[in-house]
């Protein structure tokens, strides 16, 4: 069957409300595909619509009376760095990055916890398990690889990135929370920019941008940028 067909006979379903992680007080629930159903290219065909991977679940938020979670892609191609942006590239450029496969690595591991523990403590991942942890930044099916930024041998950061044939997917990143002065989300980022310009590919998928986040505004900074919204990209310009 190809991905066509495949993509046809999708079948999705709507979870239950539950508590919206980014806006206080409020409730979300999620569009979901059947997860027996989904590999890389339909993966990659869904991110044209706006949905995103967490472990093996391909999702949208379909929310009751909320449209505030847009998808946010950067046109790789048009992309330019702000002073900020070109000031945090200059002052990691001591930073090598290599991309290793997506097993389990203690180090990672150990890494995750401590960014977990320093920025977002009681978000529902403080006391993942190893196995809870690979089960959220892998599948069996994504085309998915764990960059290491590192400065010598210390592993400073580690950027869960997926593959497609048009674009890269930013899935997850962790780093070391005792170096806030080099901006390592942001240098992430750039990096990943950079790395699908290198390979020729369109976009650096980012998932989503809620605009009353705090912790989703940088996504924003990217520009120029795309949305999705009622149905289809909206180019945003600087």
């Amino acid at each position: 069957m190809g991905i066509r067909d495949q993509f046809r006979n999708l079948r999705l379903f709507v979870t239950a409300e539950h508590p919206c992680s980014y806006l206080a007080g409020r409730l979300t629930r999620n569009l979901v595909t059947d997860p027996g159903a989904v590999d890389n290219g339909v993966y990659a065909q869904l991110a044209k619509l706006g949905f995103r991977r967490s472990g093996s679940h391909v999702y949208r938020p379909h929310c009751t009376g909320c449209e505030e979670c847009l998808s946010l892609r950067i046109p790789v191609l048009a992309f330019r760095p702000d002073r900020v942006q070109r000031r945090t590239w200059n002052k990691n450029f001591d930073l090598t990055v290599e991309g290793v496969p997506p097993y389990f690595n203690t180090e990672h591991y150990k890494l995750f916890k401590r960014y977990v523990k320093a920025r977002h403590a009681d978000g529902g991942m403080d006391n993942t398990t190893p196995e809870g942890y690979l089960a959220f930044i892998t599948s069996p099916w994504s085309a998915t690889l764990l960059y290491e930024f590192r400065l010598d041998s210390r592993l400073l950061a580690v950027a869960v990135t997926d593959r497609f044939d048009d674009g890269l997917s930013a899935v997850y990143t962790f780093f070391d929370p005792e170096q806030s002065a080099r901006s390592l989300g942001t240098q992430v980022v750039l990096w990943q920019i950079a790395e699908a310009r290198r390979q020729a590919l369109q976009w650096v998928y980012l998932g989503y941008w809620v605009r009353e986040s705090a912790k989703m505004a940088y996504k924003a900074n990217f520009k120029p940028h795309e949305i999705f919204m009622a149905g289809r990209w909206i180019s945003m310009p600087r």
